[in-house]
């Protein structure tokens, strides 16, 4: 009798076994990142968080490869020639942050057939079987609006300094931007400039159109170009206006300055760069075999007057006010978003 009970208990647990869904052992599975831009300090930090995080992630054999592949150019079809070489390499997930929101879809729905994981974000994808972890961008865009017509109730003119043309992120909080303007009617967008998320982009482009705007009582931007655009309306000597920053080192230095000069105040916000090592464990969760909503949302990081010093005394010279993930944290954001 208890060989009988022995037997079926081992034929049911055998059978159990048998139908729940194994998990991946994800210490010899490959992750490479596809990036289409580098030319700026928020591109350079999210590549060296990268760098930070899936390098002790590879060395403690969570995963056997993470590498990170930068364009040339910030071309969709050069990016998507990057993706079809991954594929041919044999990468079991793809990390993206897109040149464009749809023009990569072909070349991501070639690596979902090939059987790999796509993750993209900050610059997302649309293509269906890819996973996309992003900001609010609209609500990043809107906010800036939302905070000028608190600090100036009275409103005015504002120039607007947008992104990288083309791409979603840029799209989206301008679209934002707009929507706020709409909110808060007693502001006018009176010029709007390509900065690129550069700083000596954006000081040339805001210097080029300055003499052609009446005076300014704010500046709404993207991130990477606050601090040239202060610069560009010191050379105009003309009054400065309230500039929202992105979370720069030499933005949050300069606001420092001022702040101790003259009490000048703003605020700051941005997407942290570190939203690439969140990136790298979802897809890493996915292959792990997780089950993983394809819509992630991440807040945005904002920096207001009364932290401004606690955040510039965290952000390395040259660099980004940044937030990386770990592993927990990843699963943290995969659990409440289910």
């Amino acid at each position: 009798m208890k060989t009988s009970r022995y037997l079926l208990a081992s034929a049911a647990l055998c059978l159990l076994a048998t139908s729940m869904p194994a998990m991946a052992d994800t210490s010899g599975k490959k992750i490479a990142l596809s990036n289409n831009y580098a030319g700026n300090s928020w591109r350079q930090a999210m590549l060296t968080s990268w760098e930070k995080v899936t390098g002790e992630a590879v060395k403690a054999g969570q995963v056997a490869a993470a590498d990170a592949f930068t364009t040339a150019e910030n071309q969709a079809t050069e990016q998507a020639a990057q993706i079809q070489n991954m594929i041919l390499q044999g990468y079991d997930a793809i990390v993206i942050n897109a040149a464009s929101p749809t023009a990569l879809n072909g070349a991501v729905k070639e690596a979902c057939d090939a059987g790999i994981t796509v993750v993209s974000f900050d610059g997302i994808v649309t293509e269906p079987c890819a996973w996309r972890i992003a900001v609010d961008f609209k609500e990043m865009g809107r906010s800036q609006v939302e905070y000028l017509s608190k600090r100036l109730p009275e409103g005015g003119n504002l120039l607007e300094i947008r992104g990288l043309a083309g791409v979603f992120v840029d799209d989206e909080i301008s679209a934002g931007i707009h929507a706020g303007v709409e909110q808060f009617p007693q502001f006018k967008i009176v010029g709007s400039v390509h900065g690129d998320w550069a700083q000596d982009v954006a000081q040339k482009a805001v210097a080029g159109i300055l003499p052609s705007l009446p005076e300014l009582v704010g500046v709404v931007t993207q991130g990477g170009d606050g601090y040239g655009a202060a610069q560009a309306i010191a050379a105009a000597n003309r009054p400065m206006p309230v500039i929202v920053m992105g979370n720069r080192e030499d933005e949050l230095k300069w606001w420092k300055e001022q702040k101790d000069a003259n009490g000048y105040e703003t605020m700051s916000v941005s997407i942290a760069p570190g939203v690439s090592t969140l990136a790298f464990w979802v897809a890493q969760q996915i292959l792990d075999g997780k089950e993983v909503k394809k819509d992630l949302v991440v807040p945005f990081l904002r920096i207001d007057q009364d932290n401004l010093e606690a955040n510039l005394a965290n952000t390395q010279a040259g660099g980004v006010a940044n937030v990386e993930y770990s592993l927990e944290d990843a699963q943290k954001v995969i659990s409440s978003a289910m």
